[in-house]
């Protein structure tokens, strides 16, 4: 019989106890618009299904008659102690999944002692999210196309204590979501009729909304013209924004920022070792949660050769497709030095709301303990000795 260890007990529901009963919670609770919008990937989600499969080749192996201790998921990374090896990854947009749902995954982010990232498109504010994880929190910078824009960003967030900027490489372009532009929310954004009967179908999504207000993007609301409609939003936020990186637009912020620089995105050897190149201190392998690049390879894919070469060089870190202990265990075995999970959470608090943080991170952390326990891995470090086959 499985058993609910006691110290999850407060915070874990039996009715959901995976990921996949959350998504499917979730999926019951909000808007069809909403939940298609975190669900999807691009193109015909080739990327998207790949991210998840291939990682689940990964096979770790036991050893069942080692002397074993305890198995401890406690993870050094950038000179902070964190109690697991995962955190929460950037979501834009995310109050329109479950209404103030950045403030709930801050809170609970900082409860369990794992880092959260602000997304600069989210839907709470740089000040805000700091307030509440008490400077613990990341933050993820689409680069602005005027470097004025950029520079009052970085400022609110080095006024807020954010100990880690996340620097977002792989939009240059939006990607082409066909659920998105069906439902209204490509750029510009509208709302159909079709929408708002979705809307009057989830009365509590709704509830919560009028509650919280109509999700907008807090961070940039200093800098947007007052009482935009939805046109004009897109083509602030067409103008607004530059997302193409390069080593010129990386240099000056290298320069202005004195805490530790993250890339995101990064999906091949060269890119890495630019990354090192400027200085940066740590990269995620990520492709954007497949919905980028349906042409391109899995997140697991070029984790391998890039962990293998330059693991002793750069933090090496990952996102995209992992949706369980096991997953982030894989993972951290593949040579992932940390991992970062988005939709997961965004599942949990569009499940249970406001225990829907505490409730996700509960699951992954009791799977990702009982794999270590099962395998006889004491360290979050120890995996990669327990790895049987690598994805090549």
């Amino acid at each position: 019989m499985g058993r609910i260890p006691k110290t999850i007990q407060d915070s874990f529901n039996s009715k959901y106890p995976s990921i996949e009963d959350l998504r499917n919670r979730a999926q019951k609770k909000i808007p069809k618009f909403a939940f298609e919008y975190l669900d999807g990937g691009c193109n015909e989600d080739v990327n998207l299904d790949k991210n998840t499969r291939e990682v689940r080749e990964v096979e770790l192996k036991p050893y069942y008659l080692t002397k074993h201790t305890r198995s401890s998921m406690k993870t050094n990374l950038f000179g902070h102690e964190y109690d697991a090896p995962f955190g929460i990854a950037p979501v834009g947009l995310q109050g329109l999944m479950w209404p103030n749902s950045p403030e709930i995954l801050a809170k609970s982010a900082f409860d369990h002692n794992i880092p959260f990232i602000l997304s600069t498109v989210s839907t709470s504010s740089i000040e805000r999210i700091g307030e509440i994880t008490e400077g613990k929190a990341w933050f993820q910078l689409y680069h602005p196309a005027e470097n004025s824009l950029r520079d009052d960003m970085l400022k609110r967030a080095a006024v807020s204590e954010y100990p880690v900027l996340v620097l977002l490489s792989d939009v240059p372009t939006f990607g082409y979501r066909p659920r998105d532009i069906r439902n209204g929310l490509a750029m510009p954004p509208k709302m159909s009729l079709k929408n708002m009967l979705q809307i009057l179908g989830k009365p509590e999504w709704a509830i919560k909304t009028l509650k919280y207000g109509q999700p907008n993007f807090a961070t940039l609301k200093p800098y947007m013209p007052e009482n935009l409609d939805l046109k004009q939003l897109g083509k602030f936020m067409n103008d607004t924004f530059s997302g193409r990186l390069n080593e010129e637009k990386i240099k000056p912020i290298r320069d202005m920022w004195k805490g530790k620089i993250v890339l995101k995105g990064v999906a091949s050897e060269e890119d890495t070792e630019k990354a090192i190149q400027l200085g940066l201190d740590g990269i995620i392998v990520s492709n954007h949660g497949g919905r980028q690049l349906d042409a391109g390879q899995s997140t697991i894919k070029p984790l391998v050769p890039i962990s293998e070469k330059y693991g002793d060089k750069i933090k090496v870190m990952m996102d995209s497709g992992l949706r369980s202990g096991p997953d982030i265990a894989r993972a951290l075995a593949t040579g992932a030095e940390f991992t970062f999970l988005g939709r997961s959470f965004m599942y949990g608090v569009s499940a249970l709301g406001n225990q829907g943080g505490n409730h996700t991170i509960s699951i992954l952390k009791t799977q990702l303990q009982q794999v270590m326990e099962q395998v006889c891995c004491e360290r979050i470090e120890d995996f990669p000795n327990h790895l049987i086959s690598k994805t090549n």
